[in-house]
């Protein structure tokens, strides 16, 4: 199994940066991609950006492109979301989630969140 850490998150004023992190431990040498996704009070969780474990691809949601960027630092298992030009939408609970190959099988593991607020 893949066990995931986030942290990172705060309170800060809209036009500010922050970036989370999120640590993978366990069976990493199984992940396939890690991604952010983020939930707003009263929203469905949504995705936000993906990296690939090995190679230099990415994806992000339209309304974060230009103003985020996910990497990565396999050396520490690590995945970062550098969060710029901050907005009050950006406001919600990001999650972290890893999706390895394993067996023939995907599996998603979740990490418990982190707070980002955002405040106009």
């Amino acid at each position: 199994q893949v066990q995931l850490a986030e942290s990172g998150g705060g309170l800060v004023q809209a036009g500010a940066s922050l970036r989370l992190s999120c640590a993978a431990s366990g069976r990493t040498y199984t992940i396939d991609t890690m991604g952010w996704f983020r939930q707003a009070p009263g929203k469905e969780r949504e995705f936000v950006a993906r990296i690939w474990w090995s190679g230099d691809n990415t994806y992000y949601r339209d309304s974060v492109k230009g103003r985020f960027t996910v990497s990565r630092d396999n050396a520490k298992n690590t995945v970062y979301l550098q969060m710029n030009s901050l907005q009050p939408e950006d406001t919600a609970v990001y999650y972290c989630k890893a999706t390895d190959f394993n067996a023939g099988f995907y599996h998603d593991y979740w990490g418990q969140g982190t707070q980002v607020t955002v405040s106009a």
